[in-house]
């Protein structure tokens, strides 16, 4: 059984990220690899494990970068940032999703190759915790940008 709370983790190569890509109900993104906090399970255990399970990789947490309430499910988003060493993660799968699988891919992607709906949640996620990316973030201009709506 699951808890409300969902587990996800930074992890970094190269400067770029670790993505998990989801395909559900006609619409594609991606994401951090995470998952829900299962019942006596703690976050960290279930971000190590969600990462094992989609990405076939064990990882060692080097922080926490933030802890965010999730308005869909009411519950709390958990995200560690992960040192996976030089292992190679490869597509694995959701044990709970079998029969309909909804996660597709997983690839390493930089900043500009990921949509701006999908950045946001990475801000959200603590990406600025990640010096590397806190430094990008100060080479960024001051205007101001917004996608237009349809």
């Amino acid at each position: 059984m699951r808890t409300n709370d969902r587990s996800q983790c930074i992890v970094i190569r190269e400067e770029k990220l670790l993505m998990a890509k989801h395909h559900m109900d006609g619409m594609s993104w991606y994401c951090l690899p995470g998952g829900g906090v299962e019942e006596g399970e703690s976050p960290e255990e279930a971000a190590l494990r969600e990462l094992e399970e989609e990405c076939l990789v064990k990882g060692r947490i080097l922080m926490k970068t933030s802890t965010y309430p999730d308005p869909m499910t009411q519950g709390y988003i958990h995200t560690y940032y992960v040192d996976i060493k030089d292992q190679e993660p490869v597509l694995g799968e959701d044990p709970e999703l079998k029969e309909n699988p909804i996660l597709i891919d997983i690839r390493w992607l930089s900043l500009d190759e990921i949509c701006e709906r999908d950045r946001a949640y990475l801000w959200a996620a603590g990406l600025l915790a990640v010096k590397s990316f806190s430094k990008e973030l100060e080479s960024w201009g001051d205007d101001i940008s917004y996608p237009s709506y349809r």
